[in-house]
Formats: C-alpha cells, sequence, structure tokens
C-alpha cells in the first residue's frame, strides 16, 4: 500500500523542503547552477561572503573548493544535512547557518551577500521579503554589495500539468516529480503549485509558492532597507530592460 501525504496550503520553505521532498532534490533537478558567476561576484565585491538558500550546496561549495571564504544560510535542516554530507563527501569545510532569510541574525557581516538564482522569490509575501532585505543591510560591511537574482513566474515554469519527470534512484526506486496544479493571483503577485513527489510506494504532495516582484517595487523595498540599488542587470550581465521578466538587482549599503 501506497504512504501518500498532501499539503494543500501553502508552505514556508523549512517545511517544503524537508523529507521525500529533500530527499528528491538533487536526482530530479532540472538545472545546474553555474558556480562562476557567483565567484566572480564574490572575487569582485570581497570576502568574506554569504550565500542564502545553500540548498545542499551548489553551487557554494565550488566556491569553497576555489578557496573563497563563503558561508552558507538555509531555512531547512534537512536540505541542510544533504549539504554537510556533499562537503564531507567532497572533503570541503564549510560553514552553515540555519536560518530564515527575514530573521537571521549571525553575529558578523559579510562583503558579499548572494542568492544563487531566484530563491528570493520564495518568500511569500512583500513584508517578509522587505524584512529580508533588511538583514541583509544589517550584515553588510561598508561598501558591501549583495546579489539578487528574480524573475516573473509562467504557469509553465513547473512543466506539463500531470507529465511526470523520473528517473531511478541508487537504490534503485523509482523517483517521480509531478506538476498536478497551478494557480495565479495577478494581484497579489502569488503563483501557487501543487506538486507531487514519488519514491516507490511513498507518494508526498505539497504547494510550492513563488511570490514576484516588479523592478519598481522591488527597488522600493530595497531603498526601505537601507540598500541602494547600483545596477539591474540581465542573466548576461547587460542592463535589464524595463520589460525583463527575468533579472538581477546589484545592491549596496
Amino acid at each position: 500500500m501506497r504512504s501518500r501525504s498532501r499539503s494543500s496550503s501553502p508552505l514556508r520553505a523549512d517545511l517544503f523542503y524537508t523529507g521525500l521532498v529533500a530527499d528528491l532534490y538533487v536526482p530530479l533537478r532540472s538545472s545546474i547552477p553555474d558556480p562562476e558567476p557567483y565567484a566572480a561576484f564574490v572575487a569582485a565585491c570581497g570576502e568574506p561572503a554569504l550565500e542564502l538558500g545553500c540548498g545542499h550546496g551548489e553551487p557554494l561549495l565550488a566556491l569553497r573548493q576555489q578557496g573563497l571564504d563563503v558561508e552558507g544560510l538555509d531555512s531547512s535542516p534537512d536540505m541542510l544535512a544533504l549539504c554537510r554530507q556533499a562537503a564531507a563527501d567532497a572533503g570541503v569545510d564549510v560553514v552553515l547557518h540555519e536560518s530564515a532569510m527575514e530573521t537571521m541574525d549571525l553575529g558578523r557581516r559579510y562583503r558579499s551577500i548572494y542568492l544563487a538564482g531566484p530563491t528570493f522569490n520564495l518568500l511569500p509575501d512583500d513584508g517578509i521579503a522587505g524584512a529580508a532585505l533588511a538583514r541583509m543591510a544589517a550584515h553588510l560591511e561598508p561598501g558591501g554589495s549583495v546579489l539578487v537574482p528574480l524573475f516573473v513566474p509562467t504557469i509553465d515554469d513547473v512543466g506539463p500539468i500531470g507529465v511526470s519527470r523520473e528517473a531511478v534512484d541508487d537504490t534503485g526506486a523509482v523517483i517521480r516529480f509531478t506538476p498536478v496544479e497551478v494557480t495565479r493571483d495577478e494581484d497579489a503577485r502569488v503563483q501557487r503549485s501543487v506538486l507531487r513527489y514519488e519514491r516507490g510506494d511513498e507518494v508526498v504532495e505539497r504547494t510550492w509558492t513563488l511570490h514576484w516582484q516588479t523592478q519598481g517595487g522591488f527597488r522600493a523595498l530595497a531603498e526601505a532597507a537601507g540598500l541602494t540599488v547600483a545596477a539591474v542587470l540581465d542573466p548576461a550581465g547587460g542592463p535589464a530592460t524595463d520589460a525583463a521578466t527575468t533579472f538581477v538587482f546589484l545592491l549596496t549599503n
């Protein structure tokens, strides 16, 4: 008999990325972040650095292997456990912090703070997003920099509804990821996706929430947090257009 659990309500990231969802994140991920843009950011803006939403360690561990002084932070203890194991397997020393971005209080400051991908979109509303930016400002050394990638999601981003992506894990069990349902609230700038994860007889369904920012709205949040917008870039590093749906904010204090 299959074991099934479902949460139809939106979950915080630390509750979403637990158990089976955390276990299947690496073998079923759709892409691997290129570490070089983040290594270049840290090299240009200075160390020590902090990667927010470091998850299982990509690209954090690659930067550590390059000798960069980078620490990691994530709100999910299960994802941090995977990161610690990956670091041990690679023979890499790394400092990890368990905290949400909006409440972090690490007792030190950094020259560089970055998110490796649009993890900021997981913050469910503008109040939490503003609090996270304020905590970033509080953790910056004078003259420090923050890199925040953002995107405006579409209903198609999770993949075709009902169509599974599957693989076989190290034990030979078939693992699957299936989008079940997507809803969207344009006024609240929120998209919610019901996602199904399967491993053998175990099935988990959870609601994944994305909250998107406009360029003007994010600029206002950053400035209210005491940060200055140094640039708004496209993914290739050039200036982002006003109509861009994927963009990167470079912030300073």
